[in-house]
């Protein structure tokens, strides 16, 4: 199988769309992509996990040929619903991995039910801290109030063409090569009824609610994963040092491990675009099951 079947599962009223890479009688694995993303930029991996492994990659609501929220907010909990209705269909355990802020809503499902959970891998996933300082509840609310207002007077960005969206994408990460923004640009956007093309993601799943759980909730959380772990952090991620913000283990058990990825930013690192690149870490390409293997036994 060259390319992936597509089905579709509800969730809340939502039609939501997930890939299906095939080897149905092999252990289930879900690649979970992050904010702004899709699950076609795991087809690298999808194909190199494919002969070990039942390979799912879902597109988030919001996301990809996923039906967007009617109202309401993107939040985590909301993500890890949807998650639990695809797992409960394709049958657990499962194994995980996820990217920025789909390796937020893995680990938060893989504390929520840490029997539905074989194996966790987490790609520069952690985006926040236990102890955070949180702005008062008026503060959250009259920023998310702002953040919707300003987006209904927001005029979506066209493309004329893909190749466009492509050097647009090229543009804030240069890390891309051509042929990998331009595959990740004709399955990101949507062609409009004049022609023109703009992205499939909802811009408003980039609002932040004013109900998401607090540092100390993800930590209460993350402490109930019971799996092997592993950690993957980007060295040049906008998200900083997690070892110096005291994140180096997220699971109750010895099984977290922890590992760096000497030269690869957080937009960089979905494994699409990161398997040739970390060699230091591993070699996923001529060894994907390596990949699984670094989740402590």
């Amino acid at each position: 199988m060259d390319q992936p079947d597509s089905h579709f599962f509800q969730a809340q009223g939502l039609r939501l769309h997930y890939l299906d890479w095939g080897n149905a009688g092999a252990p289930p694995l879900l690649l979970i992509h992050g904010g702004a993303d899709h699950a076609r930029s795991w087809d690298r991996l999808a194909r190199a996990l494919r002969p070990h492994y039942h390979v799912i990659a879902p597109d988030l609501r919001g996301h990809g040929d996923s039906d967007w929220m009617k109202g309401g907010s993107y939040s985590l909990p909301e993500y890890v619903y949807d998650l639990s209705c695809l797992i409960r269909q394709i049958g657990p355990p499962v194994t995980l991995i996820g990217h920025s802020m789909g390796g937020m809503i893995s680990a938060l499902y893989a504390g929520a039910f840490p029997e539905q959970v074989s194996r966790l891998v987490v790609l520069d996933g952690i985006t926040t801290v236990p102890g955070a300082p949180r702005p008062a509840p008026h503060e959250r609310i009259a920023k998310w109030v702002g953040q919707l207002d300003k987006l209904e007077d927001r005029v979506p960005r066209r493309y004329a063409t893909i190749a466009d969206a492509a050097a647009q994408m090229r543009s804030h990460n240069r890390r891309l090569t051509p042929e990998l923004a331009l595959h990740l640009a004709t399955h990101g956007v949507r062609r409009a009824d004049d022609g023109s093309y703009g992205w499939k993601f909802d811009p408003t799943q980039r609002v932040v609610a004013p109900h998401r759980l607090s540092g100390d909730d993800y930590a209460a959380l993350w402490q109930r994963i019971a799996c092997p772990t592993l950690l993957l952090f980007a060295s040049d991620s906008f998200l900083g040092d997690s070892a110096a913000a005291g994140v180096g283990s997220i699971s109750k058990t010895s099984a977290s491990r922890r590992s760096p990825m000497p030269g690869i930013g957080c937009s960089t690192i979905s494994l699409t675009r990161c398997c040739g690149s970390s060699a230091s870490s591993f070699n996923c390409l001529e060894h994907p099951q390596n990949l699984i293997d670094q989740s402590p036994h």
